[in-house]
């Protein structure tokens, strides 16, 4: 075991935020323990621990807690920590970690790859075959006091707040897809789903240059959050009596006549791509960040007969430093959506708050520490 440095002496125990199979949600003792922080006995080669201080709650968590699952190979089978979004500071370090020194404030990427299979190789490591995904079953999340990660995968915030860096996961996954989606000026867009992704899709999508913007929902409520969140986007409450055909006149007219070019399609509702579907021009493309049932029906003619190209996002690689610096430079600006915080120990309160639709949450974080220091 090789000695590590620590900032100042922890005080506080290390407990994380459970799920099993049985849908039960609780806080319990996390690893590394308290006594092994202060030792920094379990840190390994290129390792540092990170005292988490803000971390978001995304829809995945809730899903794994109440479906114990997200398609067919990411299972809760066990005993299992939630939490992929969160940012902290640098409290411990393993000797041969280089670039990062105690007391940095850091991001922290929840991608672990193998960094050997093809897609690794290829710098595109989402597709890594053999990833560890802080939070996906069975490899334990993010949300808890303290955590060894490796360095490469722990972000400098600089001045920051915790709370935006916590934002960062939810940003990369925007970004990827609007860099994917290939936005241009002026592109006509329509994003489907105001949940948070697309709010931030939404924010990535303005800052491209985009115009104009539609987004829409089946709740009147996150669209008036849209509308204040971004005053220029224009807005359509999805009703469950819409046809597609429906959707799409709805969206033309909206966009003044001009059929989108793009589609971001940001819930993996069957009904909702379908509309997506109809509502792009001739050669357009629908590109779903969403996730949806294992299997869906598409209007397949109507994809045919159109020639859109129907594209698929899983997860996001190499966007950290890019939303790092557009969260810095003031580009993008996602404080807003920050509606709900908790501390770690009102974490299950955290988690039915953002499960309800009826509180109007759109990202709630919770804060591991109450030093005052998240925001």
């Amino acid at each position: 075991m090789s000695s590590t440095t620590t900032i100042t002496k922890p005080s506080k125990a290390n407990i994380g935020v459970y799920t099993n199979p049985a849908h039960d949600l609780w806080l319990a003792d996390a690893s590394p323990s308290l006594a092994q922080v202060e030792s920094g006995e379990t840190l390994e080669h290129g390792e540092v621990t990170v005292a988490i201080k803000s971390t978001g709650i995304c829809g995945s968590d809730v899903h794994f807690w109440h479906a114990g699952c997200i398609g067919p190979t990411m299972v809760v089978r066990g005993d299992h920590i939630l939490g992929h979004e969160s940012a902290g500071v640098v409290v411990a370090k393993h000797p041969s970690v280089t670039h990062l020194e105690i007391g940095d404030r850091v991001a922290v990427e929840p991608t672990i790859p193998c960094g050997k299979c093809e897609p690794c190789l290829t710098g595109r490591y989402n597709g890594c075959t053999n990833v560890e995904f802080r939070s996906t079953p069975p490899v334990p999340g993010l949300l808890r006091r303290y955590l060894n990660h490796p360095a490469i995968w722990c972000f400098k915030i600089g001045d920051m707040s915790y709370e935006e860096g916590a934002m960062l996961e939810p940003l990369s996954v925007a970004l990827a897809g609007v860099q994917r989606a290939d936005i241009k000026l002026g592109d006509a867009v329509v994003i489907c789903g105001a949940g948070p992704i697309g709010l931030v899709t939404l924010a990535c999508v303005k800052a491209a240059g985009a115009s104009p913007i539609v987004i829409t929902d089946i709740d009147e409520g996150r669209l008036k959050f849209a509308k204040e969140f971004c005053p220029t986007v224009r807005t359509h409450k999805v009703e469950f009596s819409h046809t597609p055909e429906q959707f799409a006149e709805k969206v033309l007219e909206l966009c003044e006549g001009e059929a989108p070019r793009v589609a971001l399609e940001c819930t993996g509702v069957e009904s909702s791509i379908a509309g997506a579907i109809y509502s792009v021009k001739f050669a357009g493309k629908v590109f779903i960040i969403g996730v949806g049932k294992n299997e869906i029906k598409v209007p397949f003619m109507m994809l045919s007969t159109k020639e859109v190209d129907l594209q698929f996002q899983y997860r996001y690689a190499n966007t950290w430093p890019r939303a790092i610096r557009l969260l810095r430079g003031g580009v993008i600006d996602l404080k807003k959506l920050i509606t709900h915080r908790y501390t770690l120990e009102d974490a299950v309160e955290a988690f039915k708050t953002a499960a309800d639709p009826k509180t109007g949450a759109i990202k709630v974080q919770i804060q591991s520490f109450e030093d005052g220091e998240a925001r």
